[in-house]
């Protein structure tokens, strides 16, 4: 059973009405100290079911070794990134295949896992190498995100099936080593690189062990929420890297401090449209109207933006800060990042 699953906070809720009920029938018949120990479970009892419930609905930790911080009994660290447990996902009717891989980065020594979505027909034609996403996740969250609760799967299914996306490799990587420890995908200052890990270690680990494009026209980015800010951020620091990027509902500035003050120059995209050369990529950026900080910053960037620089808007009338909004805006934002990305090629 996960940690994160529906089935554990039944069980906290049958906890919490079992306690209830011995309390109310116990209660004229035990002495205070008894009284005060069931009592005590069933505070305890909702405070838990509260907490697995909170848990379920961010994704924090996933699993009992994500909770205690080690590995599984008889799991064991890869050797290489090659032989990272790479692990099928249940396969979708489009014909599409989703892996569990763990990327060893070299360059910022960090050794994470990464969903892998490989599009219908990948293995087709061994000649055939495709464009990249990169895809981000909010905060507090997990890739489980996407598929979970965002279906991206089924969306790339769809889209490309319809011919309004081409066939994509889409990546879904951690961006931190701990769950609630939120790196806004930088490279904290005295703590993890996410950053390098982000635009080194996972394009390495791809090019060396999928058939993706190796060029900068194939590479973009997409997230939502803090995997927003991820995403535009990335892009704006890497225009060598990547081509194009969607932000779902994101920011302009990190949530956190970075350590080294960037937080307010070199890492706020704000900070950066003014006050730095624009580069020539491409950035969507999609919200909710009624979502005010989000409209407040993609609205800021918007009109900040310049020539090389292209900004593409879209605007929701509801949905606020959501998981529904970001579901209406995936598929429009994977379409257009794929009308700005490179096609797939011999």
């Amino acid at each position: 059973m996960t940690l994160d699953g529906t089935g554990i906070v039944v069980l906290g809720a049958v906890a919490v009405a079992g306690t209830a009920v011995l309390l109310a029938v116990l209660w004229d018949r035990v002495g205070p100290l008894s009284r005060a120990g069931i009592a005590a479970g069933s505070v305890l009892s909702v405070a838990m079911t509260a907490g697995l419930q909170l848990n379920r609905m961010t994704e924090a930790y996933p699993s009992w070794d994500t909770l205690t911080g080690v590995h599984a009994a008889g799991a064991s660290e890869p050797r290489s990134p090659a032989v990272a447990a790479i692990t099928p996902l249940p396969a979708k009717a489009g014909g599409s295949t989703v892996l569990s891989v763990r990327v060893a980065g070299t360059a910022s020594g960090l050794t994470l896992p990464m969903y892998v979505y490989l599009p219908p027909g990948y293995a087709r034609d061994p000649r055939e190498r495709f464009p990249v996403l990169e895809a981000a996740h909010g905060f507090p969250g997990s890739p489980r995100t996407w598929f979970r609760r965002l279906d991206a799967q089924s969306y790339l299914d769809r889209e490309i099936a319809a011919g309004r996306m081409a066939p994509t490799v889409v990546l879904f990587p951690y961006q931190t080593p701990k769950q609630l420890l939120d790196t806004e995908c930088t490279n904290l200052a005295n703590g993890p690189q996410a950053e390098t890990f982000l635009t080194e270690d996972v394009p390495a680990y791809a090019r060396a062990y999928l058939r993706v494009r190796t060029d900068r026209a194939g590479w973009g980015l997409i997230g939502y929420s803090a995997g927003g800010y991820c995403a535009t951020n990335l892009l704006l620091r890497h225009p060598g890297q990547y081509a194009a990027a969607a932000s779902l509902s994101g920011f302009d500035q990190p949530g956190i401090k970075v350590g080294d003050g960037s937080e307010n120059t070199t890492n706020n995209d704000s900070w950066r449209l003014t006050h730095l050369p624009q580069p020539a990529v491409a950035l969507y950026l999609a919200w909710a109207a009624d979502d005010t900080p989000t409209r407040r910053a993609s609205l800021r960037l918007a009109r900040l933006a310049r020539a090389p620089l292209a900004v593409t808007t879209a605007v929701l009338a509801h949905g606020g800060h959501s998981d529904a909004a970001w579901q209406e805006m995936e598929a429009p934002a994977f379409d257009w990042l794929s009308d700005n990305l490179a096609r797939p090629a011999g």
